[in-house]
């Protein structure tokens, strides 16, 4: 592909111009077989392997040509997504736990993808089955290497790695410093390596950062304050167990917040629904363990909030880069008690500004957004449009009042003015989409 056409990519995504990192990323990939690339959070290494990913690829040739492997589920999500959103010739397929094998192999035999996109251990189950022809994969993309190779990936990526046989290309991408890169990933290839980092920078100049006293060692009545002072801005509250998760997200609904919880171990169907809640803007406040700080790529987060301190650097690095993506700016707070203070690494940086509440404190402000559950997908040749469609026609609703809508396999989720969703439960009640009976809920 040319440059021309680099720049119609770009321009079916809205961005105008590659950043720095960027077009370096991009002129190296051209040149060398083996690269590591060490970029903040935020910064596009996204679009930085994908662009030259699919100036790579072959259109004519049959087969898996790379693999895009990954820490997350979310992550992987995340890519196909941007993969897809490119509008190229090349198919991707991503593939990860929390799902039945055999449908994902149905997807692959199906689509017949260029490129997978997926987590080590649904990676090997493919491999291991023979669903993939690991013969012709000849690149191999690492992202997220740091943490794919901390203990309790290491074996599943050795494995995957040890069942591609033909790789010509390994390029591994990371928003924390590695010094050195584990045998079974590097082959016997040179990597050249593309450092972006600041070695003085732990957070982005474009994050302000406040320290919020807590007067108590429970930090739930700080929080809520804070919340209602942020009010209507996005915010994302990062705490360090599971268990806390569902404490502080319950507390909050309790006290009038509209909030969503996110952990590892809730069920795969439950993660998404929270997650296009708030993407679509149904609720401001999104309450997580650090599983929420690498992969989402949720535009437009204004702040984060530090609940628990992070448990090292690398983490805290990782959950702020969820808020000033890109050139935008945000704000992040650390939430302190009685006996805590700020870590080190904070310190070094510049430290943090005392944050100061106003004398009066606002009441929570409700979402603008509400979302539908619609049960029919794209297994039922329900897409985009038909939704708007039906939203439009059936339920009374103008075009600025239907938001964000993601169509799934079996179901879809749509984003209507809070105002007007229960006067649209009742017009659609019984109604079809596209001659097709379905149900229509909101989702709780």
């Amino acid at each position: 592909m040319a440059k021309l056409e680099i720049n119609a990519l770009l321009w079916k995504l809205g961005i105008d111009s590659l950043n720095a990192m960027q077009q370096e990323t991009i002129r190296a990939y051209r040149k060398n077989q083996h690269l590591v690339l060490l970029s903040p959070t935020g910064s596009g290494k996204t679009l930085a392997y994908l662009l030259p990913l699919v100036q790579s690829l072959d259109e004519h040739a049959e087969g898996v040509q790379a693999v895009v492997l990954v820490p997350s589920r979310e992550l992987a999500l995340q890519i196909d997504g941007v993969f897809k959103s490119l509008g190229t010739p090349f198919r991707s397929v991503s593939c990860y736990g929390g799902r039945p094998a055999m449908e994902e192999h149905r997807t692959l035999r199906g689509v017949n993808p260029q490129v997978v996109i997926a987590t080590p251990g649904r990676m090997n189950d493919h491999l291991n089955k023979g669903n993939i022809d690991a013969s012709r994969v000849r690149t191999l993309i690492i992202d997220e290497f740091d943490k794919c190779l901390e203990f309790g990936f290491q074996e599943e990526m050795e494995r995957v790695i040890s069942q591609l046989p033909s790789l010509e290309r390994r390029f591994l991408l990371s928003a924390t410093n590695a010094e050195a890169i584990p045998r079974f990933a590097a082959g016997d290839g040179d990597f050249v390596r593309l450092d972006f980092l600041d070695a003085d920078e732990t957070i982005p100049e474009r994050i302000r950062l406040f320290a919020v006293a807590s007067p108590e060692k429970d930090k739930l009545e700080t929080l809520r304050r804070l919340l209602c002072v942020l009010g209507a801005q996005t915010s994302l509250v990062f705490v360090n167990y599971r268990e806390s998760v569902e404490r502080v997200g319950a507390f909050l609904k309790k006290a009038g917040i509209a909030c969503e919880a996110f952990h590892g171990g809730m069920e795969q169907k439950d993660r998404e629904r929270a997650l296009y809640k708030f993407s679509n803007g149904s609720c401001s406040v999104f309450v997580s363990t650090d599983l929420a700080s690498r992969g989402l790529d949720i535009p437009g987060i204004d702040n984060v909030i530090h609940y628990h301190l992070p448990l090292n650097e690398d983490a805290y690095i990782h959950r702020n880069g969820r808020t000033a993506r890109w050139d935008a700016s945000g704000q992040a707070y650390l939430i302190l008690g009685p006996q805590e203070s700020a870590p080190d690494y904070v310190k070094k940086s510049g430290g943090a500004e005392k944050y100061t509440f106003p004398a009066r404190i606002p009441a929570p402000v409700p979402s603008q957004w509400v979302t539908l559950y619609i049960g029919k997908g794209k297994k039922d040749k329900i897409n985009k449009i038909d939704i708007v469609g039906f939203l439009m026609k059936k339920g009374g609703l103008g075009k600025e009042e239907v938001g964000r809508i993601d169509v799934k396999e079996h179901y879809a989720f749509a984003a209507v003015c809070r105002s007007r969703a229960e006067e649209v439960l009742r017009r659609v009640r019984g109604e079809k989409i596209k001659g097709i009976k379905t149900i229509v809920e909101i989702t709780l």
